[in-house]
């Protein structure tokens, strides 16, 4: 857990490597499979490092970023690829920061 929150799962298309935190090894294959396929589709497309964390309040954001120098890297399709992600997957990141709560945080409802 860093100051800010807590790291998810990351994706590196420098790397081409993804990384789920183990906090998360619970949740249902489905999610952990649908995350790492979120993720890694998000860096084939748009290039750079994709990050899915939880705030110090519980709320998950999704964080993208690059190299410096990198020209490849396509800013307008990433905060529309963001968007699309929010708007298609809410139920999901909604019950991903649900559990977040309840299993990491240990808060009740």
């Amino acid at each position: 857990m860093t100051s800010k929150g807590l790291i998810m799962c990351v994706s590196n298309s420098y790397t081409q490597k993804y990384y789920l935190d183990k906090n998360f090894d619970k949740l249902p294959k489905a999610v952990k499979d649908e995350l790492k396929i979120m993720c890694v589709l998000y860096t084939e497309e748009v290039g750079g490092i994709f990050t899915m964390m939880f705030d110090e309040d519980g709320e998950l954001q999704l964080i993208a970023s690059c190299d410096e120098g990198d020209l490849l890297y396509d800013d307008i399709g990433s905060e529309l690829l963001i968007k699309k992600m929010r708007n298609t997957r809410r139920e999901l990141f909604e019950s991903l920061e649900k559990y977040y709560k309840v299993f990491i945080k240990k808060e009740e409802l």
